[in-house]
């Protein structure tokens, strides 16, 4: 059986409750993959993997699948904390080899700092690796502030791959 995926999409999503794991399962469902058994992997962009929007990878899977992804979680909860959870990639320039993907969270940052770094991460990633500049880079990032009433706050983005 080959598990290369074929296709990609990036998505986030924040979740708060007063419980640490239903506040996560509410950023799951805020982003649209709460329905799958995710099984998180490192770094790599297959070859010849195409990036979808979100709409069509989601068609393409079913509740209860193990749907492999690249995650990037974070939970708070500290009243105000700002939370950030991102999603870099680096696209090959030849479709026929490995890209790179990073996930980065971390506090006190803005959504697009922390996009941005997660970007260069990946670029980086990829270079390190070709001595190449890739043929695109891009980003997915979401940011919160902690609530003060529910007490938890999870931040996720997300890379999931369809096989």
């Amino acid at each position: 059986m080959n598990l290369v995926p074929k296709k990609m999409f990036f998505t986030s999503g924040i979740g708060r409750h007063s419980e640490h794991l239903e506040s996560f399962e509410a950023a799951l469902r805020n982003a649209g993959i709460e329905k799958f058994n995710l099984v998180t992997v490192s770094s790599i962009l297959p070859p010849n993997c195409k990036i979808v929007s979100k709409e069509e990878g989601l068609s393409e899977l079913y509740p209860g699948e193990i749907v492999f992804c690249v995650l990037s979680r974070i939970s708070s909860n500290e009243p105000e904390d700002q939370i950030t959870a991102s999603i870099g990639c680096a696209v090959p320039s030849d479709q026929n080899t490995i890209g790179y993907i990073s996930e980065y969270h971390g506090a006190g940052q803005t959504k697009t700092s922390a996009g941005n770094y997660a970007e260069k991460l990946a670029r980086e990633m990829y270079q390190s690796w070709t001595e190449k500049y890739p043929l695109k880079t891009t980003h997915i990032a979401i940011t919160a502030e902690a609530d003060d009433k529910l007490k938890w706050t999870t931040a996720v983005a997300a890379a999931i791959f369809i096989i």
